[in-house]
């Protein structure tokens, strides 16, 4: 089975910078034919599924609503799940074997909540911003709580992100399906 790597965090407005960031993310998952799972929407969202897309990578849109149309252009498989914005992340979580987090509000540190509750390691991808940039500060260990429940790795590239990634989940060979 290929490796479903999620990518979480910043929607709307992004900088270049990070943009690129996640654009490699998503390009480097499809050239290693793992599936990109996304919100969907625009964002750190938009760019990673425009890199996996490029590259000839599935990328699946777990999209809040019921309206397929909402996904970015990048989007092979819309899912949509009739569900608001937060309810919809537990889809995605629960649909990943493995999270990749650049940088990120709210929404994204809910995420990280969430599979770390669920058993799901997050790969973090310093120096991208927002909350990307301070979970060490609460988890420099790379866990949340005593439970252990799951790891946060941290590193600062985008090539260092999937390829961490692929190794947690332990299928770095993928075939194309």
């Amino acid at each position: 089975m290929q490796t479903r790597i999620a990518v979480i965090g910043q929607s709307g407005q992004i900088n270049d910078q990070v943009w690129a960031l996640a654009e490699e993310v998503g390009r480097l998952i499809g050239q290693k034919k793992g599936i990109l799972l996304t919100g969907g929407k625009d964002g750190i969202m938009e760019a990673a599924s425009r890199g996996a897309n490029k590259a000839g990578g599935l990328v699946v849109g777990i999209l809040p609503g019921d309206e397929p149309e909402i996904a970015n252009p990048y989007v092979h498989v819309p899912i949509t799940t009739g569900l608001c914005f937060d309810q919809r992340s537990t889809i995605l979580i629960h649909s990943a074997d493995v999270l990749i987090m650049l940088a990120g509000g709210n929404g994204t540190l809910g995420e990280l909540s969430m599979a770390y509750q669920n058993g799901k390691d997050t790969v973090v991808l310093e120096g991208t911003g927002g909350w990307s940039d301070q979970v060490r500060t609460i988890a420099p260990d790379g866990f949340l709580d005593e439970r252990k429940n799951a790891q946060i790795h941290y590193v600062q590239s985008a090539r260092g992100a999937v390829e961490l990634a692929f190794a947690i989940t332990g299928k770095e060979e993928q075939k194309a399906i």
